[in-house]
């Protein structure tokens, strides 16, 4: 395994090596950066040119530049270096200073919605699977090409028109904002519909579904019109007790299975301490900084993982207890997490900067804003949600595709036969013996499938003007400024290079008849 890693990183290094000799090349001897100069009617042309030569050091050959380029690349990778230096812009900006802020906002986009897209999309998938040639099956099907085949800056537009737009005016008609009795009809429906797709069965049971689903929806949409919850949002003692009992059942039922007695006294005893925490951690989290939530939020994690390990010490299906207890623990954390930001929701509408109009439209941060770590995170989240959903559409739509295929192709194994021959559940076959195997030829798509995220990312910052590496790599194209282009490429293989690389030790993990050699 040793060598193999090893020789991995030395051929990564080699590709990385060429690949950036020929895009720096091409990039180099495409344009001239002095064009521009030298057609320009100032007085001082002369000194401009040459204070450009220097700047850019346009007086060595290109191949000997990109020597040096690579020598500054080396420096920045190197732990204990004094100097990172990737060149300059014709601005005259450093680009190791102008890449770190760019990369952040372009890796937290592409992060949040590369998750989202993968967990929703997979789960999707494995329902249009086990659901195969029903209703539903078939309109998900025509939602995930009908969403695979928008180009992302015509989603980005329409997000930008009815998602933030149209929202900001509905938050700002009313006093307080209602939602109409027309769009509560509507969406009771569509919710009953939905859901009855879902579940499935006789007519009888779709009905029954069909009526639970929509009272549901309507009493949600009810509540939040009686309690101002666009203005006021608040989950509150009693619905996140109704939350944590569901995710208790959910999740118990998804693990190990509603029989698992041991795994639903984990989820059981966690959902027990979340709810306790709920009140006693408030004072706490009114003094909170980041750094504080990430360390609770892992001691939250721990305790999860350390009840489930307790319950199953004396049992068996020791691993199923514990992730049913670990994942309950994390679902929890969220809901109390999102809680407190909607405690935090009023002061920010209030402030003069939003103005009554929370989704953002463009830029990553409100200009001028300040804040604790609840108003800034709320901030972040508005400006960030509508680029993540406008990329999340279109990866949702693959990777649902691909799972569906994916667990059909291996319900047709013999192990699959094998399994429902002995009696097994449903639930234990699809969560125990298939799942794992469909995720094999899912992490070389995932790994794949960044590539074209970063990609894509140029096209939502451009439409939202978020200043990320998009943004630096489109301004350094127009003007084919070398050095913030290859900062962008620097990236962008770096990150291509390591995903293939981290895919390839997963197949071990989730094959055990790979072998590395």
């Amino acid at each position: 395994m040793f060598s193999y890693v090893v020789r991995r990183i030395l051929v990564s290094i080699l590709t990385l090596l060429i690949a950036s000799f020929l895009m720096y090349m091409l990039t180099a001897l495409s344009a001239d950066p002095l064009e521009e100069l030298r057609t320009s009617s100032a007085p001082n042309k002369d000194e401009l040119i040459a204070r450009r030569i220097e700047l850019l050091q346009l007086d060595v050959a290109p191949p000997l530049r990109w020597l040096m380029w690579v020598g500054g690349v080396a420096s920045c990778l190197a732990p204990f270096a004094f100097e990172c230096t990737l060149g300059n812009s014709i601005e005259g900006f450093e680009v190791a200073l102008l890449l770190p802020p760019a990369m952040a906002s372009t890796i937290r986009l592409v992060t949040a919605a590369s998750i989202l897209a993968i967990i929703l999309g997979v789960v999707v998938g494995m329902v249009t699977a086990l659901r195969q040639n029903s209703a539903f099956d078939i309109g998900t099907t025509f939602v995930s090409f009908f969403l695979y085949s928008l180009p992302s800056f015509l989603v980005a537009v329409l997000l930008k028109e009815f998602g933030a737009i149209g929202m900001n005016n509905f938050i700002q008609r009313g006093d307080p904002p209602q939602i109409s009795l027309i769009w509560i009809i509507g969406l009771t429906v569509v919710s009953g519909l939905v859901w009855s797709l879902i579940v499935g069965g006789t007519p009888y049971r779709r009905l029954i579904t069909f009526g639970v689903a929509g009272a549901a929806t309507a009493a949600a949409l009810v509540y939040m019109n009686l309690t101002n919850f666009f203005l006021e949002p608040s989950l509150g003692p009693v619905l996140l007790f109704l939350l944590i009992a569901l995710t208790i059942v959910g999740v118990t039922a998804l693990t190990a299975g509603l029989r698992n007695r041991r795994a639903l006294i984990a989820a059981g005893i966690v959902g027990v301490i979340g709810y306790i925490c709920y009140f006693t951690l408030q004072g706490l989290f009114d003094v909170s900084t980041i750094w504080t939530l990430l360390i609770l939020g892992v001691v939250a994690i721990v305790v999860s993982v350390l009840v489930g390990f307790a319950v199953s010490y004396f049992g068996p299906d020791k691993g199923q207890v514990i992730r049913a207890a670990g994942i309950t623990g994390f679902f929890v954390s969220f809901f109390v997490l999102i809680d407190r930001f909607m405690q935090a929701w009023p002061s920010y509408m209030a402030n003069p900067r939003i103005n009554g109009r929370p989704v953002a439209t463009a830029q990553d941060a409100t200009t001028g804003y300040s804040g604790d770590v609840w108003g800034t995170g709320i901030d972040q989240l508005m400006h960030f949600a509508l680029p993540t959903i406008s990329m999340l559409l279109v990866s949702f739509a693959f990777y649902t595709r691909f799972a569906r295929a994916g667990l059909l192709e291996v319900f047709n194994q013999d192990y699959i036969r094998t399994a429902r021959a002995k009696g097994l559940s449903e639930q234990t076959i699809v969560m125990r013996h298939a799942f794992r195997n469909m995720l094999i030829p899912l992490t070389t798509i995932i790994a794949a499938d960044i590539g074209s995220l970063l990609g894509g990312a140029l096209i939502t910052e451009r439409v939202f003007a978020i200043a990320g590496m998009g943004a630096m790599f489109n301004n350094g194209l127009r003007v084919l400024d070398l050095n913030p282009i290859m900062g962008y490429f620097l990236v962008i293989a770096i990150l291509a290079i390591a995903f293939n690389f981290i895919a390839d030790m997963l197949y071990a993990v989730l094959d055990p008849r790979v072998r590395v050699k």
